[in-house]
């Protein structure tokens, strides 16, 4: 089945990524729809916690097809991004070469047979029958430089490697690109990339979220914790909890065998929304009854 078949409109794929257990707003759908169809990369902004992965991986997920990950970090580089050489098996072959008393010439030891990998070049290498899905998270934590190397794969779907030279993606991926804004991206990045950015969510739109991501919780206890998630946020702490936090929130709450939210569950739980000591000690300033919504 082709992409326009799987997702002919938008309320196709809203439905889509409905069954899938993500529930998108109309504008995230948008984003995500032309991002398939056009093919354009997607830029999605926003607070952690918020679902920016989710999308690609429930995206990848409603298509059938591989998502291909790439977490970034400070400095990344073409090695850990898009190739690198397979040493050992060049230098098997070297060995074999010189058993056979073979003269190999050094090119010989530079083509596909020795080439491993990495996520950016497995995305172009795809063989379909549909594009894969990649996702490029949290560029923001990689440096200007990398930016740079992406501009060639994110405009033509091509890589240049120096000793073979220019790959073309036979299947352009779906590129989904991350950031949690710890800084600027560059403009000349941003200009090849379709943009939205992903908001917390209302509180009735946060509690079907997490529902759908813990159907077997009850109404009662993901609305209390969604509200709970939404006043903490209200507070002076250093990790905003979002849509991620909730849904751990509620599962941890089911384990427990919680079936409410009160301020002694709060006291047993908040290790699965708050993840540093000061911000635990905030919440307890404001108390944990007002944090349970009591």
């Amino acid at each position: 089945m082709s992409l326009a078949d799987l997702v002919p409109d938008v309320p196709t794929l809203s439905a889509r990524l409905a069954e899938v257990g993500y529930l998108a707003d109309p504008g995230l759908t948008t984003a995500l729809f032309c991002a398939v169809r056009l093919p354009q990369p997607l830029l999605l902004e926003g607070e952690a916690g918020v679902g920016k992965t989710q999308a690609a991986k429930s995206l990848a997920h409603l298509l059938d097809t591989p998502l291909i990950r790439l977490q970034c970090f400070e400095g990344i580089d073409a090695s850990e991004a898009l190739y690198e050489w397979n040493y050992p098996r060049q230098l098997l072959g070297i060995r074999v070469a010189e058993a056979r008393g073979d003269n190999l010439a050094e090119e010989s030891l530079f083509g596909p047979d020795y080439l491993i990998a990495r996520p950016l070049l497995a995305a172009l290498q795809h063989p379909g029958p549909r594009p894969a899905v990649l996702l490029i998270d949290e560029v923001d934590r990689a440096d200007e430089e990398f930016e740079a190397f992406l501009f060639e794969l994110l405009a033509e779907s091509t890589v240049t490697i120096p000793e073979i030279g220019t790959l073309h993606a036979v299947y352009p991926p779906i590129v989904i690109l991350t950031s949690n804004r710890t800084r600027d991206l560059h403009d000349a990045l941003k200009r090849r990339c379709l943009y939205h950015w992903i908001d917390y969510p209302p509180l009735t739109q946060a509690t079907a979220i997490v529902r759908a991501r813990v159907p077997e919780s009850s109404a009662d206890l993901a609305g209390q914790v969604a509200g709970a998630v939404q006043r903490l946020r209200s507070l002076d702490v250093q990790k905003p909890p979002g849509v991620a936090e909730a849904i751990d929130w509620v599962n941890a709450a089911e384990l427990m065998g919680l079936k409410t939210l009160d301020s002694s569950a709060v006291e047993q739980t908040m290790g699965s929304v708050l993840k540093y000591r000061e911000d635990h000690d905030v919440a307890r300033a404001a108390g944990l009854d007002w944090v349970a919504g009591g």
